[in-house]
């Protein structure tokens, strides 16, 4: 951000108190957050299948997925 506001108000017009709310929240939940994330699952093959190692065209009544 080039300026030194931390918050901007798109569509209508915030009072300072409801800034203030708002700004509360957001911190309130920030700081809820458990402080240590547990390691995700790695995969070990993609989730994907890749085009190009596909046939060009797989009839509807195939037994191949």
């Amino acid at each position: 951000m080039t300026d030194s506001h931390l918050l901007r108000v798109e569509k209508g017009h915030a009072d300072p108190e409801e800034l203030a709310a708002i700004t509360a929240v957001l911190l309130a939940r920030a700081s809820a957050r458990p402080a240590t994330t547990t390691a995700r699952r790695v995969r070990s093959t993609a989730g994907w299948r890749r085009l190009e190692r596909q046939g060009g065209f797989r009839a509807p009544h195939s037994w191949q997925g």
